[in-house]
């Protein structure tokens, strides 16, 4: 369930702030947004998961403190990934 590398790479080109960008609240949303995705389709197939169930909303929270964080501070690069990833 784990993203490759080449998954990582086209989820994020678009809102990584630079090349070895690792840590930026834009990155972890993008990365968290295609676990999340990846997830959800896992979970439809298989409806009795309760374990992975609990890491998808684990990462479904990480995601929404880090959106929070990030409209608070940046509010421009907040709207931006929104727009980006589609969400709301």
């Amino acid at each position: 369930m784990a993203l490759t590398h080449k998954q990582k790479e086209k989820v994020t080109g678009e809102v990584k702030r630079h090349d070895k960008d690792t840590g930026s609240p834009e990155y972890q949303i993008a990365l968290f947004t295609e676990q999340i995705k990846k997830l959800t389709a896992h979970l439809k197939k298989n409806k009795k998961d309760f374990h992975s169930r609990r890491g998808l909303l684990k990462m479904v929270s990480k995601r929404k403190k880090l959106m929070s964080y990030l409209e608070k501070t940046n509010e421009k690069s907040y709207k931006e990934v929104i727009k980006t990833l589609g969400l709301k």
